[in-house]
């Protein structure tokens, strides 16, 4: 096959995270963006050797598996949610699949286990009871002496379970009216408006409609990212799932808005001193820095939203980095305060605008349910927890545990944590701000037990050796890109580790993403 050849062809599986595979008489050609069973027309944008890639053009036909309507307008446009098509089982049953696709032949090498059939997803394409029928006889083969596989466990809630959200400002195509939504798939410049994104509760669309009609009403610009001319780039929402608790962050530009209304309220109103008051108390961010304009009247705008939560803090955040990152240079409190609360297994967290926080709160009590089962008893241990976040896991074992010591390298997290700790009544934790790679040097205590929970690109291969050489006797790696985990895995097996147990959660319905939790054990010499 040449570049820019065009073909045709079936999907016959997706390998994780979302590379459909294609056979054709050249051979294998990897089509992103497509789901099991599709008829696609593609053309090849890359060429190596025998390996191919395209760039999927159009599906020509359903796949037998899309057996129910779309649940949002934007499908499959936006490309975020790829598989609502698909049934909740079907998406389940497709994602353990891939995980243990990417983890047993990792497993084979190190001689843990026999590879076999079950460790590769079946084509998907005519129907998935091959693949039912592999992880039901993979389950069954628990008992054998390798490990043990415990299946995938779904989210609590389907739809309306994402609590953050980074909207973009732009344009649907060029020189159209200006647009608050979500990139187009494919697409770094054109933005799909967003009216009833059906992964977020409805409060996130009516707060996205009502920024939007705001903004065009000022007749603001959007940031342009080639000429790095405009004021509006993002809008950021997180809510609660508990407490309904709602913390919304506009960001633009410092530059003055062109063409724009002043929308300015007297000096003399109660929203004004109010303002004053929340500017001088305002704590950790620079107040009343972001003079471009005064966007009280939109916060006015927000508190009378009908909403089913409450919005507790409305900020305005200058960004003017020319990456299209989602963070702020400077920052204003509009109203309220910059954080909110959320509650996981009866615990209650601080959440910052940007501390990490898993974003399926129904589905993090999950993972963290079943990682907690996998530590088991740490009576009398001191127990690392590294990529601690807001120290939710720390927290979690903290009751059980003699001390804990979390590791986290932003610093707002490790903040929010040390306070969320206070909040929960829990002296035995430690919080402390850095990267892994170097705050373990400095920690005196040795540890009983290792949490880990890194980000997506996997333990950095100095720290991974670090934590090696702890020689501690069991650990949990929990893993939000399971490619990360199999490349670290690998790592640990190679230094008398084995993998134990683990289990896939699923915190991210409708799209290919997909949680893993893992115990390993130090093999006895």
């Amino acid at each position: 096959m040449k570049k820019g050849q065009i073909a045709e062809g079936v999907i016959e599986r997706v390998d994780f995270p979302n590379k459909g595979i294609v056979r054709t008489e050249e051979g294998k050609v990897i089509v992103k963006n497509a789901m099991p069973g599709q008829k696609v027309r593609f053309v090849i944008n890359k060429k190596h050797g025998n390996r191919a890639e395209g760039r999927l053009l159009e599906v020509l036909a359903p796949s037998p598996l899309e057996k129910r309507a779309p649940a949002c307008s934007l499908f499959p446009d936006c490309g975020g949610c790829m598989y609502q098509t698909m049934s909740y089982e079907d998406q389940l049953t497709m994602k353990s699949a891939q995980v243990r696709a990417l983890i047993e032949p990792v497993l084979a090498e190190a001689g843990q286990v026999k590879l076999s059939e079950m460790a590769k997803p079946s084509a998907l394409a005519g129907a998935l009871a091959s693949t039912r029928a592999a992880e039901q006889a993979h389950v069954e083969r628990a008992t054998e002496p390798d490990y043990i596989f415990d299946g995938i466990k779904g989210s609590p809630q389907e739809f309306a379970y994402r609590n953050k959200m980074e909207f973009s400002f732009g344009d649907e195509y060029k020189g159209g009216p200006l647009v608050l939504g979500l990139h187009k798939k494919g697409s770094t410049y054109d933005v799909l408006p967003v009216t009833d994104c059906a992964i977020v509760h409805e409060d996130f669309n009516r707060i996205v409609q009502a920024v939007l009609e705001y903004c065009r009403a000022q007749g603001f610009s959007y940031y342009h990212k080639m000429n790095h001319q405009g004021y509006l780039r993002h809008l950021l929402v997180r809510r609660a799932e508990t407490t309904g608790e709602i913390l919304v962050c506009l960001v633009t530009t410092s530059q003055m808005p062109q063409n724009a209304g002043t929308s300015q309220v007297p000096q003399d109103t109660a929203v004004s001193r109010m303002q004053g008051d929340q500017d001088k108390a305002f704590d950790g961010h620079t107040a009343g820095s972001c003079k471009s304009h005064d966007f009280t009247p939109l916060g006015e705008v927000l508190k009378n939203l009908p909403l089913q939560g409450e919005i507790t803090g409305f900020l305005h955040m200058t960004n003017d980095s020319p990456a299209d990152v989602v963070r702020s240079d400077e920052s204003r409190l509009i109203f309220g305060r910059d954080y909110f609360y959320e509650t996981i297994l009866g615990l209650t967290f601080k959440i910052t605008p940007f501390s990490f926080f898993q974003t399926n709160s129904r589905g993090a009590e999950v993972l963290y349910s079943t990682a907690r089962d996998y530590i088991g008893s740490t009576k009398d241990m001191t127990v690392f927890d590294l990529y601690s976040g807001t120290g939710t896991i720390a927290q979690l074992i903290a009751p059980v545990a003699r001390k804990v010591i979390g590791v986290e390298i932003v610093e707002e997290a490790v903040e929010a944590a040390r306070e969320n700790a206070g909040r929960n009544g829990l002296a035995n934790c430690e919080f402390i701000a850095g990267d892994v790679l170097k705050v373990i040097d400095e920690i005196s205590e040795r540890p009983g037990f290792i949490i880990l929970d890194p980000p997506r690109d996997g333990i950095h291969p100095k720290a991974l050796a670090k934590i090696i050489d702890y020689g501690v006797d069991r650990l949990v790696y929990i893993s939000c890109k399971p490619t990360s985990l199999a490349r670290d895995l690998k790592v640990f097996l190679e230094n008398g580790y084995r993998l134990e147990r683990m289990t896939c959660v699923d915190l991210f319905c409708e799209t290919q993403h997909c949680e893993t939790c893992a115990l390993l054990s130090r093999v006895a010499l």
